[in-house]
């Protein structure tokens, strides 16, 4: 919808636009998001409405590095955080939370096995200078303080015990959180998460593909969720099949990122290529219909990282090479 069409809309007809609008875009709905969209859509801000459309012109969707660029434009509002940044901190701050909890438990036992093992140490001295002032004949009294001190001794075996279960239980569960925290739930692709830490520690010569679904929301329209959910599933396999031995995840959406180790620019692009064929050639169908789902395509933008740039920048050349390849007919790969 036009600036024009907005500026004649009711107030009614512009909320239900700026909800459209962070739908296609794939915003969240908070304020920021929210005052970008009624910068851009109500004429407030004319320059700003003329950029959207001309970024937005022929159907494409604003890429995340255009709108916290443009976000700080806005009068009013700050210039929107990396968000995968975000994510990365409040799962960080959720596992930590977790991992807090068990930990205290785990200590509350230590300390208990500490404090008995202290007046374990302070009745045993008390029952040698027992034994040491029995009389030779006074067997029974020798037989009753060890028993006691075979109890305790078993007692504290056992506490022990139930401490190192509960430490391998902690050590299982913090590996267990690890993993689902960087999985994808719907692919079983790793997250954009596992994406952020494997950046952060490369090391050696790496590409980077950014890889979005060919008109996926007509597929969403015309089919279902459902649907929509088997195609991102059906590509995720091909990626990863073809891709095998380098990192591919689902980086949000109907966007996909692989991470290439060791591959000059040629062999990512002739491996994302690999995959673009057999994406194109599967012909996959509705399961309760057996209807065709028609042809599903993606396209890619390729990268080669250099050791001294920023990630961002990294990330923001490939957006651009995407969405180049998404302007010259899609189902195509751009490289550089």
């Amino acid at each position: 919808m036009g600036g024009a069409a907005i500026r004649n809309a009711s107030a009614g007809d512009l909320y239900a636009c700026i909800g459209a609008f962070l739908v296609a875009h794939r915003l969240s709905p908070d304020p920021l998001h929210y005052a970008f969209a009624h910068a851009a859509l109500s004429g407030t801000d004319p320059a700003l409405a003329a950029e959207v459309q001309r970024l937005t012109d022929g159907g494409f969707r604003l890429t995340q590095a255009d709108v916290m660029r443009l976000a700080g434009t806005v009068s009013g509002a700050p210039a929107l955080p990396d968000r995968s940044r975000h994510v990365a901190d409040t799962t960080g701050s959720v596992l930590a939370a977790a991992a807090q909890m068990q930990v205290d438990g785990f200590a509350e036992i230590v300390r208990g096995i500490h404090d008995d093992t202290k007046g374990f140490g302070r009745d045993l001295a008390v029952s040698v200078a027992t034994i040491e002032q029995t009389p030779t004949g006074g067997r029974a009294e020798v037989a009753r303080i060890a028993g006691a001190m075979i109890r305790r001794v078993r007692d504290s075996e056992e506490r022990l015990a139930r401490a190192t279960d509960e430490a391998d239980a902690l050590r299982a569960k913090l590996a267990d959180a690890h993993a689902v925290a960087r999985r994808d739930p719907l692919t079983g692709l790793a997250n954009r998460l596992a994406l952020s830490e494997a950046l952060a520690a490369r090391d050696g010569t790496h590409c980077l593909a950014l890889c979005d679904v060919d008109r996926f929301k007509a597929i969403n329209d015309a089919h279902g969720h459902n649907v929509g959910d088997r195609v991102l599933r059906a590509i995720a396999d091909t990626l990863a099949s073809i891709c095998d031995g380098h990192l591919v995840t689902r980086h949000g959406g109907e966007e996909f990122a692989v991470l290439m180790t060791g591959t000059t620019i040629a062999q990512a692009v002739a491996l994302i290529d690999s995959a673009r064929a057999a994406v194109s050639t599967r012909r996959l169908r509705t399961r309760e219909t057996d209807a065709p789902i028609g042809a599903v395509t993606f396209s890619a933008g390729v990268t080669a990282m250099r050791h001294d740039e920023a990630v961002e920048q990294v990330f923001d050349r490939a957006d651009r090479l995407l969405y180049t390849a998404k302007a010259q007919g899609r189902d195509r790969t751009c490289a550089e």
